[in-house]
């Protein structure tokens, strides 16, 4: 065996490069990786080496999205057979701390996440990780699918958070991939109308087709009827984080989903304040890929209408640039294998 994978060693310089089949230590497997999504974090370490306070100082494998093959057993791993197709959880934490022992373990301080200043990606042949956090993935799930799981689970949880019921008025500003993903929960978690928002005609036009009401573009479509329950902000952008909380009934929640390029942006407190509006964040996921898992083989989640090209291990570059060059572009994916 050998293991191709593709590094970055600083902004904009990605090599492909061989490096040492990684070994199973207790309970890991090792995974011949099949399929990893490119996401929004991706493309902005490849820009600019940097996500807030995570830093690229060292060559480092991109990709978190993924999901492979069992190949290999580390010791006192069982539970997954060699060849069973299983979606890759990226981020396994201690096990220890208060928020681990509460069911909280996307907020633990020391969890391991791939493509994460300084753990690995899967954009490489071979990767491993705790069993525990490889989930088996049925026939009917196609590999782009179960690569998608993860984006997925980020729209679950925002959903989640938000507490959509039945009949809820839902905002959604940003139709990328977790925008498009959280449309699809909040329609499954009973939202009455939900309304999607981008400046990207294109992909309102799979929002329109995955399910929304009512697709806007900021600065050409009006927002004044607009009274909201539920705000997912997807977009990251600071015009739409004001604008979409605006647009919320008294009481309304306000979920913020997307990270912009600053760390700190402007809040319309005074309204905030006035309409008692709930105001939270997310990061991450927790305990959200069974339940992926299922709405993906059960048909109710559309995760396939999402990846828009494919491409080899050796185009990785050309994939993290795929978005910057076709309009059309929602979610290029990385075969390695």
């Amino acid at each position: 065996m050998y293991n191709q994978a593709a590094v970055l060693h600083a902004p904009h310089d990605l090599r492909i490069e061989e490096r040492p089949v990684p070994t199973p230590g207790p309970r890991e497997v090792l995974i011949e990786v099949r399929a990893v999504g490119i996401c929004g974090s991706d493309v902005h370490y490849y820009e600019h080496g940097r996500i807030g306070d995570f830093t690229v100082t060292s060559p480092l494998v991109l990709g978190h999205e993924a999901m492979g093959v069992v190949v290999g057993h580390g010791p006192g791993a069982s539970r997954h057979a060699a060849g069973t197709r299983v979606a890759i959880e990226p981020g396994v934490p201690c096990g220890r701390c208060t928020e681990c022992r509460t069911g909280r373990y996307n907020l633990c301080a020391d969890v391991a996440f791939f493509a994460t200043p300084p753990v690995d990606g899967a954009f490489a042949r071979y990767v491993t990780v705790n069993e525990d956090f490889a989930h088996p993935v049925p026939d009917q799930v196609s590999d782009t699918a179960a690569a998608l799981l993860e984006p997925l689970s980020v729209g679950l949880w925002a959903v989640g958070k938000a507490r959509v019921g039945p009949g809820d008025r839902v905002l959604i500003t940003g139709a990328g991939p977790v925008g498009l993903l959280a449309l699809q929960a909040a329609r499954i978690a009973g939202a009455g109308h939900v309304v999607v928002t981008d400046v990207n005609q294109h992909r309102l036009n799979t929002a329109a087709a995955l399910g929304a009401d009512r697709t806007l573009r900021p600065g050409t479509d009006p927002f004044d009827d607009m009274r909201a329950d539920v705000l997912l902000e997807c977009s990251g952008a600071p015009s739409a984080v004001s604008t979409g909380i605006r647009a919320l009934r008294p009481a309304g929640t306000a979920v913020l989903v997307g990270m912009g390029p600053g760390s700190d942006i402007p809040l319309p407190v005074a309204l905030i304040q006035n309409r008692e509006i709930t105001v939270t964040g997310t990061f991450r996921y927790a305990n959200t890929y069974p339940a992926a898992v299922a709405l993906s083989a059960s048909g109710r989640v559309d995760l396939d209408t999402l990846a828009t090209g494919t491409f080899p291990l050796a185009d990785t570059e050309i994939a993290l640039q795929a978005g910057r060059s076709d309009p059309t572009t929602i979610k290029p994916v990385v075969i390695p294998a």
